[in-house]
């Protein structure tokens, strides 16, 4: 049953974005865990993850001297291009143009904040490669400091006829933000303290693009594990001086061999050995000092020309950690510096919790019973966190019962969190089994979705927050590619999913489809049932139904203010829809709850 309200339409973003999006109270993890219930979620929002710091969003503060909100809103005409608005959280940003030009924010996070992370962009340098530039810093009106901006890891150029990094070879641009994380100077900014980002004499970069700031009270670092190899006993350097590549294997080797873990400690470990060697982590345990304190930097020379991911295999424990890297634009293991942030496989199990990658490709998790818990993930090139069988029927990597659990994701570079089953092109590969995505948030993938399910039998996803989707869909359920395995079975439940349907053609706020006519698999019927889910502000069509072969069930469900219609089965689709306890409100005029163009072929029930 379907009930169709209508009320006056809302409007997505400023305060009514961050009350939507649990006061964008958006999650991210220290290497500390909070104490239990420090910074529970609001009652009306229990999707996404629980985590230390806060997000502000830049559009509601307080605008100085000529700041200015750039905002795009659902019914708003959507761009066929990226933009500034399409990559924003919320998809609204304050923009700083001349001295004096200012945004105040307060510190309601209830708690001291050390540290910051600002999600800004300035522009690219005229040709290519980025430039660097300065913001201040004023806490409660006093100077505090400068904060180093850079973009240098952004502004790739979709299309671009010789790199991605060329802004003169006819390529679209894209990847416009990076994220800066900033130790406060001096003392922690209090609870309830106003914290102005001001665009100052000194300040060089033509415009400053700021979407919105972290704050959170990091506690002290970790201490050294009881029995633990040190990795700088075994000559690796924490100051950054010297390649640590050697280092940290020969210490992971040593601890394998004595039943030992290895603790790296708190500093910043140089990786760029020419030897081309990954680091394999494989059975052991590997402790950091937290997120904030421990930082592996892969740095190999560009163009790179070998792997650099860390490797995580049967019986490994990675925890504490953040990984970065030099990457300037996407391509496994190729010019562009870009590698997948850790490679998970292994029958043996694997857990990976508190780590906080940077400017990586995709976390890359297949094996079996493997977890990622209380992790970050930023500014990457490929996919948050993607389950999958790493495209191969080798018994290491069969994506058995593999667990995303209470992850962020910003700004990831594909798919923010996915599983995916690839049958490969003979049809061999097993079928990915048990992926369970639950209390996940993923904000402003600049490119692909915020969720999506690409093939595989008892897949849940459940309880994840989806805010701002640059390019296609909130959530995308099907198959990936002409090899994929089909969806057998997967539950959707309790997610909170804002905006979708993108600037890349046309796209929804959810999207269903099946196998394509070409697939090894055309007449495969996708089976998926949504319950208990928010679907809000899509730009587009709420739930969009395409491509041939869909059995699903729909209970429970909120459709808010889309910009299309609330439900959209479009021609040709076959199967059938069991509707029941759905709401859909806040239609436009002229929308209408439910369209269904295959009324011969798509039966909806109930």
């Amino acid at each position: 049953m379907l009930r169709r309200i209508r009320r006056p339409s809302f409007r997505l973003g400023g305060a009514a974005a961050v009350a939507a999006a649990a006061l964008l109270v958006v999650p991210g993890t220290d290497g500390r865990a909070a104490a239990a219930g420090a910074h529970a979620r609001p009652a009306a929002a229990t999707a996404g993850a629980t985590t230390p710091f806060v997000t502000v969003e830049a559009e509601t503060g307080t605008l100085g001297g000529g700041a200015a909100v750039r905002s795009l809103r659902p019914g708003a005409t959507v761009p066929s291009v990226a933009t500034l608005e399409t990559e924003a959280s919320g998809n609204a940003l304050v923009e700083l143009k001349n001295t004096g030009d200012a945004v105040t924010l307060n510190n309601g996070s209830g708690r001291p904040a050390n540290t910051l992370v600002v999600r800004a962009s300035i522009p690219d340098a005229a040709n290519g490669g980025g430039i660097d530039a300065t913001l201040d810093l004023y806490v409660n009106g006093g100077y505090r400091q400068a904060i180093t901006l850079s973009s240098r890891q952004a502004w790739n150029y979709r299309g671009a006829t010789t790199d991605p990094d060329d802004p003169h070879a006819g390529g679209m641009p894209y990847r416009f933000y990076n994220e800066f994380p900033v130790r406060v100077t001096g003392a922690a900014v209090p609870a309830g303290a106003a914290i102005t980002l001001r665009k100052d004499s000194a300040n060089t970069a033509a415009v400053y693009d700021v979407d919105s700031v972290d704050l959170e009270n990091v506690a002290a670092a970790r201490t050294r594990p009881a029995g633990s190899l040190s990795v700088v006993d075994y000559g690796a350097d924490p100051d950054f001086g010297t390649d640590s590549t050697a280092a940290i294997q020969n210490t992971v080797n040593a601890a394998r061999a004595q039943g030992r873990p290895v603790w790296i400690p708190p500093g910043k470990y140089l990786t760029n050995s020419l030897s081309g060697a990954t680091l394999d982590f494989t059975g052991v345990t590997v402790d950091g000092a937290g997120m904030w304190y421990t930082t592996i930097y892969r740095k190999p020379p560009l163009p790179a020309t070998w792997r650099s991911q860390i490797l995580v295999g049967s019986g490994t424990t990675l925890r504490d950690v953040q990984i970065d890297t030099n990457a300037v634009w996407r391509g496994v293991g190729g010019s562009g510096g870009a590698d997948y942030g850790i490679n998970a496989s292994g029958a043996g199990g694997w857990l990976v919790e508190r780590i906080w990658t940077r400017h990586t490709d995709a976390n890359w998790l297949s094996g079996s019973d493997g977890t990622v818990r209380d992790s970050r993930t930023a500014d990457s090139y490929g996919d948050g966190f993607n389950i999958n069988n790493s495209n191969t029927p080798n018994p290491d990597k069969l994506g058995y019962h593999i667990t995303v659990q209470n992850n962020f994701a910003r700004g990831t570079g594909d798919d923010s969190f996915a599983t995916y089953s690839d049958a490969g092109a003979s049809g061999t590969n097993g079928q990915v089994d048990g992926a369970k995505i639950t209390g996940n948030t993923a904000v402003a993938p600049w490119w692909a979705n915020g969720l999506r399910i690409a093939g595989g039998r008892n897949v849940e996803m459940t309880n994840n927050l989806v805010n701002s989707v640059s390019s296609n869909s909130a959530l995308d359920i099907g198959v990936f590619g002409d090899t994929g395995h089909p969806l057998e079975s997967a539950t959707v439940s309790g997610n909170v999913l804002i905006g979708g349907g993108g600037w890349n053609g046309v796209r929804h706020g959810v999207r269903i489809s099946s196998p394509a006519a070409t697939s090894l698999y055309p007449d495969a019927c996708t089976n998926v049932t949504l319950s208990g889910n928010t679907m809000r502000g899509a730009f587009r069509a709420g739930l969009y139904i395409d491509r041939k072969n869909v059995d699903v069930t729909l209970t429970g469900n909120t459709i808010d203010g889309p910009a299309g219609q609330g439900i959209w089965i479009t021609s040709g689709v076959t199967g059938t829809g069991t509707f029941s306890g759905n709401t859909i409100q806040n239609l436009r005029p002229g929308q209408a709850a439910t369209q269904n163009d295959s009324p011969s072929t798509f039966t909806v029930t109930g």
